[in-house]
């Protein structure tokens, strides 16, 4: 085995990133001249952890979200975007960069982000954008490539819902109230001090709705007395799934805490009453408030608390979207300024009786996103070509301008935004999930996705394939990988896998060597 530590892993694989695809096949030494007076603002909304399929605009069943469905019919909704690597600051890492987690250094949540490394917000700033980025930032370096900063700081880079710490281009200060009406009054605050004879993009990226979930007063109440619709999956037993399906630790019957349910300890209870309380329960469940809350019932109440307090945190982010909005309408700036809304990756909303994220089943996989631009997207358009926060970055430098850096591994979608598919445009997507041992106990594990299948291969401690077809079991239920009916897609399969490897400068060699440093 190569003994590599990280930065000569690093050196390595950005050698070889060097000789893959820069998807716009431009220089990136120039600036491209033709529409320099038309580049268009730029508002980047990234919420945590919202999954698509508590947008109303997604098809919804249990929530309304109007403001997140404005944009979608003044603009475009992508059915299949999805993340490359599920989890917070790998995505984040990669939407900024455009390129794999492996390139950019951030393979999970415990690495510092190289903030000297390209982006695509330095490139617009050197292209004269004037540049900010207003919230959860999650990557443990200082921002750079912004003219501005103002990030949510502490509890490991989360912040808190209420009274949240920031740091103010490096000044720690503490402000009170409501994180996602915060963090909107302050991009609505940056907006209104931008030139108008410069182009601005601003990265409005929102704490909510990551765990654990805490509402504001407005939405406190919103669905009391309602009874939310379990999903179809809820009771998944894993049947033809792997051990890593089984062995996970982010089950809703299980791994939800008195502070994820919002319950406290009743006042003065005796001492050995509130040992009994405080753990596991006494029918081998996890925590429950009552010894007699158990089973069934104790998982149905337990879904109950998570997905409304969920719930309440989207419709506060669905209201600020609303204000932001509004300003734009209010300022003339709506048709010259690209507003984006997506996550940083999908969730689980009791899907498969889960949790959180980072498996390569498609709630977690799948990311909403919508784009608004007047000038260029018609309105009410809907999108089913694989895009992937890889992306993001080429698109928002194609319609700034603004060349590719020659790492990047992602691809302008721009055309699809205007209506058209280019004919190599692709047809499969690589995954890759990194970490393990670690919270929620998700194997590492890489696939491929196509419009039909999906190959997933786990390792580490295991050795387990699965496969999917996605037309037959959209809710992957049922693992065909040792199916002889799917034998040559199998093998097809596999030899797509390996090519976007190769493409992508992934291996099993270069992953040991970055893991073991």
């Amino acid at each position: 085995m190569v003994n590599l530590n990280r930065r000569e892993f690093l050196n390595l694989v950005a050698g070889g990133a060097a000789a893959m695809i820069s998807s716009s096949g431009c220089d990136t030494e120039l600036v491209r001249s033709g529409d320099i007076a038309k580049r268009p603002n730029i508002i980047f909304i990234m919420a945590d952890d919202h999954a698509a399929q508590a947008m109303s605009c997604y098809g919804s069943k249990i929530n309304r979200t109007p403001n997140l469905d404005r944009l979608a019919k003044q603009g475009m909704l992508f059915e299949n975007c999805f993340c490359t690597n599920s989890i917070c600051a790998p995505s984040r890492a990669v939407i900024l960069t455009g390129k794999y987690s492996h390139i950019n250094g951030v393979i999970n949540n415990k690495l510092t982000f190289d903030g000297t490394q390209q982006t695509f917000p330095k490139l617009l700033q050197k292209a004269g954008y004037q540049t900010a980025v207003i919230g959860k930032w999650h990557l443990r370096s200082e921002p750079t490539g912004f003219d501005h900063y103002d990030i949510l700081i502490g509890s490991w880079g989360q912040g808190e819902y209420f009274d949240p710490l920031f740091s103010i281009n490096g000044q720690e200060r503490r402000t009170t109230g409501y994180v996602t009406d915060i963090i909107t009054d302050k991009c609505l605050e940056w907006l209104k001090k931008q030139k108008s004879d410069k182009p601005f993009c601003l990265m409005y990226q929102h704490k909510a709705p990551h765990r654990a979930w805490e509402p504001d007063e407005r939405h406190a109440k919103m669905y009391d007395g309602i009874d939310i619709p379990e999903p179809t999956t809820f009771n998944d037993d894993y049947e033809t799934r792997s051990d890593a399906a089984r062995q996970q630790e982010m089950t809703i019957e299980h791994h939800l805490t008195p502070s994820d349910l919002k319950v406290k300890p009743p006042e003065e209870l005796p001492g050995e009453e509130r040992r009994d309380w405080d753990k596991k329960g006494i029918h081998g469940e996890y925590w429950s408030p009552s010894v007699n809350l158990w089973g069934q019932p104790l998982k149905k109440w337990k879904y109950q608390q998570y997905i409304k307090d969920y719930l309440r945190c989207i419709a506060s982010i669905d209201d600020n979207v609303g204000r932001l909005l509004d300003y734009l309408d209010q300022a003339g700036l709506t048709e010259s300024t690209i507003v984006i809304y997506t996550s940083d990756q999908g969730f689980y909303l009791g899907e498969h009786g889960w949790f959180d994220k980072r498996f390569m089943y498609e709630e977690s996989l799948r990311m909403p996103l919508l784009v608004r631009y007047p000038r260029e997207i018609k309105a009410g358009s809907v999108n089913g070509d694989i895009v992937l926060n890889l992306d993001f970055a080429p698109t928002l430098l194609d319609f700034a301008s603004v060349a590719n850096s020659a790492d990047m591994q992602g691809r302008s979608f721009r055309k699809l935004l205007q209506g058209s598919t280019p004919e190599n445009w692709r047809t499969s997507m690589y995954y890759h999930y990194y970490e393990y041992p670690g919270w929620h106990a998700v194997k590492r594990h890489y696939g491929v996705r196509t419009n039909r299948y999906k190959l997933i291969h786990f390792y580490y401690d295991i050795d387990a394939w699965e496969l999917y077809d996605l037309h037959k079991d959209p809710n992957e239920l049922n693992n065909v990988y040792d199916n002889p009916a799917y034998k040559s897609v199998l093998r097809q399969l596999k030899d797509e896998l390996n090519r976007l490897r190769r493409q992508y400068g992934d291996s099993d060699e270069l992953t040991r060597a970055f893991l073991e440093d």
